[in-house]
């Protein structure tokens, strides 16, 4: 089985399709900062233009981009605001599990919702002191077929702009884990913008509570049955926002040197843009960019082959274990990705600031978001425990796993 990897012409048509609304979001993006704004109406704006669909084939009315492209997309919009692209994580994750999902009426109609311009949020964090492993949230028969969803969720990010809520929860009838797809246009549901980070604060990330939200039987989706290469695309999404910040901080930082009018009496140059040492400190930033677009293509492919397995799985065209070997293929590759541009883009960020001054410091310019965003973004999953894994697997052949949760500590 041949990987198909990045259709460089239909890259090119839908960079140039997208791109009026990225350049339209990356010249508020600051602004939206500043004032802790939502960027509803430029969510609104993608989502009209397909931007949600660009996986989906085109027979189902989308573009039909591979992971490469998919991938290379969102590092173009993160570098235009990075924390659009997190609000968007749980959609396209959500629409890769309906992609590799056993054909059907059911596969069909979210393929129609996402080509219809819809978009899925995300409720998976319990709240509290649930223990690591436990689900608070509840799935209960209504008595007339249907179901109702009670429990609350932190961490929902991207559910304010969302139709839908992708949504973690445990059936008290069965006991089985699900993902219940709650329609987010219902009174049962409650999302508050309450995440008080320093960083990725329009995300629309905060709590979602479920009061008797209706949920009906086919909109819920066993949890073991989701996508296997979930994890490393969930991390995928987060390099992406590392890798569109390195670019976005090259390019606002070059353009803030290039307009700088003052220098030092003792500067390698009289003109600040003609320093050496200046002009090699933006360089040092644009060759990290570099490398971390160059990671994320390099984990785009190693999903892509994981998604081409699972198709062909259904197809009966692969075995289990050529399936099973793609999915650890792609988790290893998400996770050596991850230790390794998380200290590489947060330090292209803090030493970008040394190709300036004093004045680069100032909140009118709003320079220090794209540090902010950067440290919160590789405050997810902690890459010190994907170092460890990958040194395991290195040393005695591990595995990484493939799910895992997070809770409050179990007692002795």
């Amino acid at each position: 089985m041949t990987t198909t990897s990045l259709n460089r012409s239909r890259l090119e048509q839908l960079s140039a399709r997208f791109a009026p609304l990225f350049a339209d979001i990356a010249a508020g993006a600051s602004e939206r900062d500043r004032t802790q704004s939502l960027p509803r109406e430029q969510v609104a704006a993608l989502a009209a233009a397909g931007f949600g669909a660009v996986r989906v084939p085109e027979s189902h009315g989308g573009a039909g981009a591979t992971l490469p492209e998919l991938f290379e997309l969102l590092t173009e919009l993160a570098a235009a605001d990075p924390n659009i692209t997190q609000a968007l994580r749980a959609h396209f994750a959500f629409v890769e599990d309906r992609l590799v999902a056993a054909p059907g009426a059911g596969r069909d109609a979210w393929l129609a919702r996402f080509a219809a311009g819809e978009l899925v949020g995300n409720s998976w964090t319990e709240i509290g002191t649930v223990t690591v492993g436990e689900v608070n949230t509840k799935v209960s028969p209504d008595g007339n077929g249907g179901f109702v969803v009670n429990g609350t969720k932190y961490y929902s990010t991207g559910s304010t702009f969302a139709d839908w809520i992708d949504t973690y929860a445990q059936r008290t009838d069965t006991g089985t884990r699900v993902i219940a797809a709650v329609n987010a246009h219902q009174p049962g549901v409650q999302l508050e913008d309450d995440w008080d980070g320093f960083g990725q604060r329009t995300t629309g990330t905060g709590t979602s509570t479920f009061t008797d939200a209706v949920v009906t039987a086919e909109n819920l989706i066993e949890f073991d049955t989701r996508f296997k290469y979930q994890t490393a695309f969930y991390q995928e999404v987060l390099l992406a926002v590392l890798a569109g910040t390195a670019r976005a901080v090259e390019r606002e930082f070059a353009a803030e040197l290039a307009a700088r009018k003052r220098t030092f009496s003792h500067a390698a140059a009289n003109v600040a843009g003609e320093d050496p040492q200046l002009l090699q400190i933006v360089g040092e930033v644009s060759a990290a960019a570099f490398v971390a677009a160059g990671a994320v293509e390099r984990v785009a492919t190693s999903l892509e082959r994981a998604y081409e397995t699972a198709v062909a799985l259904h197809a009966g065209d692969v075995s289990e274990q050529e399936d099973e070997a793609a999915n650890d293929a792609a988790e290893l590759a998400s996770a050596q990705a991850q230790v390794a541009l998380t200290p590489l883009v947060l330090n292209a960020v803090t030493h970008a600031f040394d190709a300036l001054a004093a004045s680069a410091t100032s909140t009118t310019k709003n320079l220090d978001r794209h540090w902010r965003n950067a440290r919160t973004a590789g405050n997810h999953n902690p890459w010190v425990y994907k170092a460890r894994l990958v040194g395991d697997h290195a040393v005695n052949g591990a595995a990484l796993p493939r799910v895992w949760a997070i809770g409050a500590s179990k007692k002795a």
